[in-house]
C-alpha cells in the first residue's frame, strides 16, 4: 500500500470517528421532535390495558395495528379466559380480540406478509411458556415454535424468546435471552415450516455476542437489525447471520421497527444515568438509506428530572404519519402524531 493511500485510510477513519461523535452526541437528547403526544389512554380493548410490550402495523394496508398486552396486569397466569391480542384501527377502535389461555407473557409480536400473527411468550411456569405461536386471522394457533418451558440453548428450546421476525421468503427469526437470562444469549433461524436452520451469537460484548437481544427489524434490502439492548447498541446481519456493522447511535433499544421507507424507529425504554450515563429515554428515529444518521427524538414525557420512572415505549411500530409506542410500566399503548 503506499503512502498516499494509506494516509488516506487514516483520514477517512478520524473523519469517521469524528462524525460518530458528533452524531451520539446529536442522537442522545437534541434532535428534532416534530410529534405530539396524544392525551389520556389511547386504544380500546374492553377491559383496562395491561403491560404491553408488543405492537405491529397490519400487512395489508389498513394501517391497522396489531398489539399483544398481558391480560390487565403484567402476566396471563390465572387470567385464562382473558384475551391478549387485539386488532385496533388507526382511530383505535377494536376490530377483534383472542388468545386467552395460550401466553403466558405476551413479549414480542409480529405480523407477517401472509396474514399470520406471531407473538412470542417470555413467561414460564409448569412446564409452559417459552414459545412462539403463530395465529391466523381468527385467532387460532397454526404453529407454535419452541418446547413449552424449554431451556438451555437446544435448536427449539429458548430461554425467553424476546421478538421474532418473517423475512419476506418465509424464514423465521427468533431472538433468544430475554432479560439475558441465563447464558442463552443468541438468534435462532427456522424455515417457513417451522424447522431448524441455524443460529448464531453467545452471551457476551463483542462482535457476534449479545446480551439481551431484546428486538428484532429487517430493512428492504434484507438485513436483519438486533437490538443488543444490555450492550447499548444495534448490531447488523445478513441472513446468513453474517455481521455486518454495529450501530450505537440509537441509544439502548428496546424495540425496532422498519418502515416501507427504510425508516428505522428505536423504542429505548431504559436509558438512564446508571444504565446508559449522558442518553435519555424516548423514541429515536433515522433513516437507513443515510447510514442511520438520527432525525428525531420523542422524548419520554414519564421522564422524572434524575432520570427515574416507570419505563417508556419499549415496543415501537408506525404507520399513516403515526407513532405508537407500548409501554410496560404505565400499562398502555401511547400515540405520537405529527404536529
Amino acid at each position: 500500500m503506499s503512502h498516499s493511500v494509506r494516509s488516506g485510510f487514516i483520514l477517512a477513519a478520524a473523519l469517521f470517528m469524528v462524525m460518530t461523535a458528533f452524531q451520539a452526541a446529536h442522537a442522545q437528547n437534541s434532535a428534532a421532535n416534530p410529534y405530539h403526544e396524544v392525551e389520556g389512554v389511547w386504544g380500546q380493548i374492553g377491559r383496562d390495558w395491561g403491560a404491553t410490550s408488543a405492537v405491529d402495523i397490519a400487512r395489508d394496508g389498513s394501517g391497522n395495528i396489531w398489539v399483544a398486552e398481558r391480560c390487565g396486569a403484567n402476566g396471563c397466569e390465572g387470567h385464562d379466559d382473558v384475551n391478549s391480542v387485539f386488532l385496533l384501527k388507526p382511530s383505535g377502535e377494536l376490530v377483534k380480540s383472542f388468545g386467552a389461555g395460550t401466553i403466558l407473557q405476551p413479549h414480542g409480536i409480529h405480523a407477517d406478509v401472509d396474514g399470520g400473527v406471531w407473538v412470542t411468550d417470555t413467561g414460564r411456569k409448569d412446564g409452559k411458556g417459552y414459545q412462539v405461536h403463530k395465529f391466523n386471522m381468527d385467532g387460532e394457533i397454526v404453529m407454535t415454535i419452541g418446547t413449552p418451558g424449554g431451556t438451555g440453548n437446544g435448536p427449539d428450546s429458548f430461554n425467553g424468546p424476546s421478538d421474532i421476525h418473517v423475512a419476506p421468503g418465509g424464514d423465521i427469526f427468533i431472538a433468544v435471552g430475554h432479560l439475558g437470562r441465563g447464558d442463552d444469549n443468541r438468534i435462532t433461524k427456522f424455515s417457513s415450516d417451522g424447522k431448524f436452520i441455524k443460529a448464531w451469537g453467545k452471551t457476551g460484548k463483542g462482535i457476534d455476542e449479545f446480551h439481551d437481544p431484546h428486538a428484532l427489524a429487517m430493512d428492504s434490502q434484507g438485513i436483519l437489525y438486533v437490538g443488543d439492548r444490555y450492550n447499548n447498541r444495534i448490531q447488523l446481519y445478513d441472513q446468513d447471520g453474517k455481521y455486518i456493522a454495529t450501530w450505537t447511535q440509537f441509544g439502548r433499544p428496546s424495540g425496532l421497527y422498519i418502515d416501507g421507507n427504510d425508516i428505522l424507529y428505536c423504542a429505548d425504554s431504559e436509558s438512564n444515568r446508571r444504565r446508559n450515563p449522558g442518553w435519555k429515554r424516548g423514541i429515536r428515529i433515522g433513516g437507513i438509506k443515510d447510514g442511520g444518521w438520527v432525525q428525531v427524538f420523542i422524548p419520554d414525557t414519564e421522564l422524572l428530572p434524575d432520570g427515574s420512572g416507570t419505563s417508556g415505549a419499549e415496543g415501537i411500530a408506525a404507520a399513516r404519519g403515526s407513532v405508537y409506542g407500548a409501554q410496560v410500566g404505565n400499562r398502555m399503548l401511547r400515540k405520537y402524531v405529527r404536529r
